[in-house]
């Protein structure tokens, strides 16, 4: 209570009177709790008693325990946010997916099964075909084009930008409102390969949470080693089909680690995924040494431009998944739902809905 305290600005005692019972925090407070500090819908604070939360080390299999236990309080903070997205949707939506025919509901994937079969089914699921992914201008397109179809097929994505930047992001399984929820701090090109990645986990109906360097997965015990491999394969299989790569990489020197920089770049563009998941390609094929394939990855990795904060609006209207955030303005423009209910369905203050409303319609505009 003391580090929520020293948040508020606030004494300790006034804090455990609140805990207690004895009084209770003002309306900003009450919002600053819930969606600063502890990442809940408001309306949690309301019900008769704290709903159940499963531990992290319990929900996610697909890490080490000690990279569990090393997880920051912004990290925990996400995975709560997220449970509290999935919460809300299922109030909005009445525990109802709105897609008559989710992929998890049409088509299931398995370990022991051909990995370019089931990638192409995926894709076929999805609705990308490889002409239309080799017509993107930029990694930008891509990765909306890849969010927008897997939306599409009942699955909702959200982003935020992790203080732990170590973690590539996450998934949460459910019946009816599976997430996926990535992390923005890391390059379009490989919040892609992550968004695959999780939508292989949730078809294999596991929860997961990954990290951006690979290593950790030799850690894992061989039941989890093998589902990290396997979603690793799937992701690369799905956005760079080996049919087409290996048409492609016949242009390559026969030792592909004299390759020059722009040969890897222009393989690259052309599938939209970042150099690394093209060096990964190559390491599956045993065209490259383990060695060479992380100090490779690790210095691209290094290469990578930080972002300034931008608009504040426009990168809320990118976190917030898109067919979610256009239901709740549809439904409060309609009057079905208040302002503050609005609000807490995203996890805002009411005082910057109007901006977040304004941004979703310019995008239903464009």
């Amino acid at each position: 209570m003391a580090d929520v305290a020293k948040m508020l600005k606030r004494p300790p005692q006034e804090v455990d009177a609140w805990e207690s019972g004895e009084s209770a925090p003002t309306y900003s407070q009450l919002e600053k709790l819930a969606y600063e500090i502890y990442k809940r819908p408001l309306a949690i604070f309301f019900l008769p008693s704290p709903p159940d939360e499963i531990p992290p080390k319990s929900e996610f299999r697909t890490l080490p325990d000690a990279d569990m236990e090393s997880l920051s309080r912004d990290t925990y903070l996400h995975i709560r946010r997220a449970h509290a997205f999935q919460f809300a949707l299922k109030e909005l939506f009445q525990d109802r997916n709105p897609i008559s025919a989710p992929i998890w509901a049409t088509m299931s994937i398995s370990i022991d099964k051909s990995v370019s079969v089931q990638a192409s089914l995926i894709r076929e699921k999805i609705g990308i075909t490889l002409d239309k992914q080799i017509s993107w201008k930029n990694d930008e397109q891509a990765l909306k084009e890849w969010r927008k179809s897997i939306e599409d097929t009942g699955v909702f994505i959200f982003k935020a930008a992790f203080k732990q930047k170590d973690i590539s992001g996450f998934c949460l399984k459910d019946e009816n409102f599976p997430i996926i929820y990535l992390n923005n701090s890391t390059a379009k090109t490989r919040q892609i390969f992550s968004l695959i990645h999780e939508l292989s986990h949730l078809l294999l109906r596991i929860s997961g949470l990954s990290k951006f360097d690979t290593s950790y997965v030799d850690k894992l015990p061989a039941p989890a080693k093998q589902i990290e491999q396997f979603c690793n394969a799937m992701a690369a299989e799905v956005l760079v089909p080996d049919a087409d790569f290996s048409e492609q990489i016949r242009l390559f020197p026969l030792n592909v680690e004299v390759a020059s920089e722009s040969q890897f770049y222009d393989l690259a563009a052309r599938y939209g995924v970042s150099r690394e998941a093209i060096l990964r390609r190559f390491l599956d094929k045993g065209r490259v040494s383990s060695a060479f394939y992380e100090t490779k990855a690790k210095f691209w990795a290094s290469q990578k431009q930080q972002s300034s904060g931008g608009n504040w609006y426009l990168n809320q209207g990118s976190y917030i998944s898109s067919k979610f955030a256009k239901e709740i303005v549809s439904r409060h423009y309609q009057n079905q739902i208040t302002l503050e209910q609005a609000a807490d369905f995203l996890g805002i203050k009411p005082k910057n809905f109007p901006g977040f409303e304004e941004r979703v319609l310019q995008e239903v505009e464009a």
